[in-house]
Parts: C-alpha cells; structure tokens; sequence
C-alpha cells in the first residue's frame, strides 16, 4: 500500500519521523538527567557541563555524516542512529554516574545529530516551494511536540528507577519504522554532499544563520536547566517538568499562524517581532514564577523562541536552491551544534554566577542583541541600496 505514496511524500515522512525520534532523545533526556543530578546535589555548573557532551558529539560527527550516508544509504544510517539512540538512553541508567553519563552523552549527540542532519536534508532536498511553508511547519509541529512529550513524560513517571529509561527507549523504537518508507533508488539526496561549504555560505545569509545560533542557545539552556530552574524556584518536580512542556507545547500549536505570517511578511520582521517577544516574556519570567501566570507566558516564549527556527528554515528555502541549499542545510546544524554548545555551558554559569533568574535574564540578552543586530543589519543594507 505505501508503494502508492510519492517518492517526496514518503521521504519527507522519513524525515518527521526522524526529528519526532531526535525531539523525544532530546526533550526527554535533558530534563530526567538534569533532575536525576540535581536530586544528588550536583552543582547548576557541572550540569550545564554535562549537559554540552551533546552538542560537542554534534559538532564532531557532523562531517562524518554525509561520507556513511553516501556509503550505507541515507535509510539504513538513519535506522542505525535511531536504535543507537534507544539503547544509549538505557545505558544511562545500566553506567548510572556522572562520569559515565559524559561519554554516553557524547555518543548520543552523534547518534541524534545523524538523524538531524538527514531528516533536514530530506525536507529541504523534497520539500516544493509552493508546499515549503506547510512542510517546514509540519515539521516545526513534529519537532516540538515531540519536545513537549519528553518533559511529559518525566513528570507522570517521575525520575526514579528504570521506568524513565525503558519508557524512553520503546518509544524511540517506534520511531525507526516508518523511516523504512525511504526509497533508496530515489534518494541522492543532499546529505550526500559534504557540508564543507560553510564558511562560503555565512556571507550570504549572516543574520540567518546567527538566528539559528541564538535559537540554538536558548533550545539548549531551556531543555537542560529549566526544570532546575523551576525546582530552585519552589516548584515540585512534576510542576518543574511541566514547566519545560508549557514552553514547548506553544511551539506545536501555533506555528502555523508563525509560518502564515511568515508567507506573508518580510522574513526579518517576524524574525525581529519573534526575538523581541522571547526576550521580554524572559525578563518577565522571573516576576510571575509560582504563580498562574507563568503557564500563559511560557507557552508565548516557546511559540517566539523556537518560531524563530521556522522562520528561518522557511527562509532558507525560499532564497536558496540546489547546491547553495545544500550548503544553508549543513551550515544551520553547524550553527546549531555550536549555539546548543554554548547554551548549555552558559546557562549553568548564569545560575550559577548570578542565581537561578541569571538563567532567562541571560536567554533575554542574547535574544535582544540578536534584535540589536538585525536593526543594524536592516540599516546597512538600506543604505547600500540607497547609494547604489
């Protein structure tokens, strides 16, 4: 019966699945291994630390990625990261120290960066540009609340014994199956191409890929330290986890009035009006905590902070196409793996130099100087096309 489905369809499911398997590694690992080491005392810092092993696994499989996918076929890779994944997130608990969890960490960021890599090459290899903004939020939406499962997940169950681990595992085991709808024969796709192009592709799109970043730094410090965030500010753990799934579950909702907005207005604006918004809703964060106020405002965060992906993954399909795509696709998860690098390091200095609201006053800061640059980017560029 799938032999019926279109080679594109088929392949762009591939590649939602992938990302619902990439979000719930993410969205469920973060917050249960962050509020396993903070029920031991672990310091905010080491935390943050801890918590950079993913990225850092990111960033150095990256490369390694487009030369196993030309190789063993972009399914077969995806199907290999996606089981790897399952049963790194069971060894955390059967290697259950910090020092173990740093390794298993760094090894999960590789698996999960695969399964990242592929599916946003699928979508951006598959995707038609009268389809493009559907697509990108259909998979914004599979993102998120796959996001917004994990923490869910962590606050029905709790953080004690195995259950978190097996529960994470087997439903990342679901998430390989449809990867089968792959049709190798039709898949010479962009992942096959090196994403040795960066450097050249940042001149073209500065601003674009700087969103990313500052996306990047804010999905990373929120995932791995909000929960924390939450527990020093009084709340139970359930509540602490239910917190992370309020920011996320925004996103899933209403990112398509994001991209409709987005198809119809300059792509800098709503990337303004989106930056603008997460970085007030942080500074006013810290004033509305424990009381009913805080649901509402983190379900508004979320919607703009990570509305600030769609955008920019949507841009990116309309100014780019073949080889410069490719390259934009590559050069996003370079972005990402070092924004989520330096997200998780920097979030738990904040706690930790300047107590636990030094976590969304700096998720602000760097949201409202994205702002700054993109009003001095604007200024520039008018100015060349008013001198030339």
């Amino acid at each position: 019966m799938h032999q019926s489905i279109p080679a594109n369809t088929r392949n762009i499911i591939a590649a939602c699945a992938a990302i619902t398997v990439f979000g719930l590694a993410f969205g469920m690992t973060y917050p249960l291994l962050s509020l396993i080491l903070e029920s031991r005392g672990v310091s905010t810092e080491m935390i943050g630390i801890n918590s950079a092993m993913m990225p850092i696994g990111i960033l150095l499989f990256s490369s390694v990625i487009p030369t196993l996918s030309k190789r063993f076929g972009s399914r077969n890779v995806a199907i290999v990261a996606a089981l790897a994944t399952a049963l790194l997130v069971l060894s955390y608990k059967i290697f259950d120290s910090l020092e173990a969890w740093f390794l298993i960490r760094l090894l999960q960021g590789m698996t999960i960066s695969t399964l990242f890599v592929l599916s946003e090459a699928w979508i951006v290899g598959f995707a038609g540009s009268a389809n493009r903004g559907k697509i990108v939020a259909i998979y914004a939406s599979a993102l998120s609340l796959s996001f917004g499962l994990g923490p869910a997940i962590i606050g029905w169950i709790g953080i004690e014994g195995w259950a978190p681990f097996v529960i994470g595992a087997l439903i990342l085991l679901l998430g390989v199956f449809p990867l089968y709808l792959v049709r190798e024969e039709n898949s010479k796709q962009p992942e096959e191409k090196s994403a040795s192009g960066f450097f050249q592709f940042f001149p073209k799109a500065p601003m674009l890929l700087v969103a990313v970043f500052s996306f990047a730094i804010f999905d990373a410090a929120t995932l791995s330290l909000l929960p924390v965030y939450s527990l020093q500010n009084g709340l139970s753990v359930s509540v602490a986890a239910g917190t992370l799934t309020a920011l996320i579950i925004g996103n899933a909702v209403l990112q398509f009035p994001v991209g409709w907005l987005a198809d119809r207005y300059p792509h800098r604006h709503i990337l303004n009006a989106c930056a603008l918004i997460t970085a007030l809703g942080l500074f006013v964060l810290p004033v509305t905590m424990n009381t009913v106020l805080m649901w509402p405002l983190l379900v508004l965060i979320g919607t703009a902070g990570y509305g600030m992906y769609t955008v920019s993954l949507t841009s990116l399909g309309d100014r780019f196409e073949g080889d410069e795509l490719v390259d934009g696709s590559a050069s996003f998860a370079v972005m990402w793996g070092l924004g989520a690098l330096l997200g998780s390091l920097s979030g738990g200095w904040a706690m930790s130099l300047f107590g636990a609201h030094g976590l969304p006053v700096h998720l602000g800061v760097i949201y409202l100087i994205f702002t700054a640059g993109m009003v001095v980017r604007g200024r520039s560029l008018a100015r060349q096309t008013s001198s030339g």
